[in-house]
């Protein structure tokens, strides 16, 4: 063995297994986890003590949207200060490739309110050029990515709301297979969003018989979280069932009050799959409320075409009444309908990418409203054209905050074996606290003071599940030969501090986080530039 260069003394090791703690020191040598051996028995020119101090498996971000933040700021210190050593990107089938040269002003202005923007033109069209351009950057984080369905619709059939043929299926098959061989992950939907939300189920399950193929992962935001979460669930479980892949439930959760009690009866659909042999998993947020583009307020039709149909939709008086009638119309939505579950007090103006109108963020439409037209008690109605406007004056490019879900709820997905963590962060204007707090908010509120989960068990799910579930093997577990990501914090204080009132706050206790062997980060002290990798996998 190599002399280690740095050697990790008297901490408390938690491996990412589950098991329990034990006292060890550990050595690094470049990348990898070298030796870990009993207290003093390992030598390097550098040493850190690590008295007092947990000593885990870097975290790892299941859902993560920096994927063009990346490219701009690639310390991502809103992600390394709370621990995260590695970020899945590509999510909810909408991301930045493959992509065509010519439909790339399209794919910008869409991904606007979800992802921010990247003011340099971007210079990739596979899967495998992006990836080469996050390691150009040198970021922070080691970064993985995932196939968006959307991408690949977009080449084979535009943003047209009808069937893809066989031969646009095969077509987005190929294209699968290639960026699989490029080393994506697997295939992510997002069933809410244009233009995945025009499949049907029958082009997912060829889509992922391909995915299959590689012993890839099917990650999905569902049709629905809300009122047809029963139905959504039994749709990712035939989908499982029919093409043989892995599925992964994104964000998981129960949207809008009258749906909070279908919970149990959907914990109980997982369970009869799993008990039935299929590989079904889920990750989740630790929080009420949820965040997204505010396009997905308008009804899924309202897509159809792409962004500048839809500013011409929003243009039209009838188009528009059409819209608002079906938005305000509780009765019934056949789409996840977020004005029924939170209604205009509910939803955030997060980020307008612009730069125009700041004063709107951080508010409610309701206020925001309020303050465009100085007029107190505005009707429904009224707040909806608003928020039309707006998104016709930003042409789609708004984010949102939107507060819909149950604490109890939050807790009983939290204790499933087969729930890891992720933050679903956007990082532009104010954005959701989960950005900068979700996992020493697992550590600091559900083990330390709620007594929810064990710490084994919660780094586990931050960890070594997380990466159990990815297949990324050489993450996520404290053992030899596996890299030299980890992440050493204080249990007694480790804690979140963002608040959606404040959410640019980094957490306390986390002291010191190693990404690929350098200590990156010391207390309050970041070191430049960073040393992560895309991680390729090995189709």
């Amino acid at each position: 063995m190599k002399t280690p260069h740095l050697v990790l003394k008297n901490g408390t090791l938690l491996d990412g297994t589950g098991r329990p703690r034990f006292f060890a020191d550990l050595a690094i040598v470049d990348n990898y986890i070298a030796s870990i051996d009993a207290p003093g028995t390992l030598i390097a020119a550098d040493e850190l003590d690590c008295t007092g101090l947990m000593i885990a498996p870097g975290f790892i971000d299941t859902h993560s949207h920096s994927d063009l933040r990346v490219l701009s700021e690639p310390q991502l210190p809103m992600k390394i200060r709370q621990g995260i050593t590695l970020e899945i990107f590509g999510q909810d089938g909408i991301s930045v490739a493959p992509i065509r040269a010519a439909d790339r002003p399209q794919m910008a202005q869409q991904l606007a309110g979800l992802l921010g923007r990247h003011e340099k033109e971007w210079d990739w069209e596979s899967v495998g050029e992006y990836l080469s351009a996050i390691e150009r950057t040198q970021p922070s984080v080691d970064c993985a990515y995932l196939i968006p369905h959307g991408a690949v619709r977009l080449h084979a059939l535009g943003m047209e709301d009808r069937l893809a043929t066989p031969d646009e299926i095969r077509v987005m098959q190929n294209l699968i297979r290639q960026a699989m061989r490029e080393g994506a992950l697997g295939l992510s939907t997002g069933l809410i969003y244009p233009p995945c939300c025009f499949a049907d189920t029958a082009e997912l399950i060829a889509l992922c018989q391909t995915v299959a193929e590689f012993d890839g992962v099917f990650v999905a935001h569902m049709r629905s979280e809300s009122d047809y979460l029963e139905d959504a669930v039994a749709e990712m479980i035939a989908i499982g069932k029919h093409s043989g892949v892995r599925v992964h439930l994104s964000h998981f959760k129960a949207a809008g009050r009258d749906n909070w009690a279908k919970i149990d009866a959907v914990l109980a659909m997982i369970h009869q799959a799993q008990t039935d042999g299929m590989r079904l998993t889920a990750d989740q947020y630790p929080y009420i409320a949820g965040s997204t583009m505010m396009g997905a307020i308008l009804p899924p039709w309202a897509h159809a075409g792409g962004v500048e149909a839809t500013l011409t939709r929003l243009a039209s008086a009838a188009e528009r009444a059409r819209m608002r009638t079906l938005m305000l119309d509780r009765s019934r939505a056949d789409w996840d309908n977020f004005w029924k579950w939170s209604g205009a007090e509910g939803i955030i103006i997060a980020d307008i990418p612009s730069g125009r109108s700041p004063e709107y963020l951080g508010k409610n439409l309701a206020e925001a409203a309020q303050l465009k037209w100085q007029r107190d008690h505005l009707s429904e109605a009224e707040v909806v054209d608003f928020a039309f406007a707006l998104l016709a004056e930003e042409r789609m490019g708004v984010g949102m905050i939107s507060f819909s879900q149950s604490e109890e709820v939050v807790q009983k997905i939290l204790r499933q074996p087969y729930v890891n963590a992720c933050t679903d962060g956007l990082l532009g204007g104010k954005p959701h606290p989960r950005a900068y707090g979700t996992y020493p908010r697992i550590l600091g509120r559900y083990v330390r003071e709620l007594n929810l989960l064990t710490l084994e068990e919660a780094v586990h799910k931050l960890s070594g599940l997380a990466a159990q579930t990815f297949r990324l093997k050489e993450y996520g577990q404290l053992r030899t030969g596996a890299r030299a990501n980890l992440v050493i914090f204080d249990a007694e204080r480790v804690m979140d501090c963002a608040t959606f009132e404040n959410s640019k706050q980094y957490p306390t206790g986390i002291e010191y986080v190693i990404v690929e062997g350098r200590l990156l980060i010391e207390g309050d002290a970041q070191y430049q530039p960073g040393s992560g990798i895309a991680v390729r996998s090995s189709a």
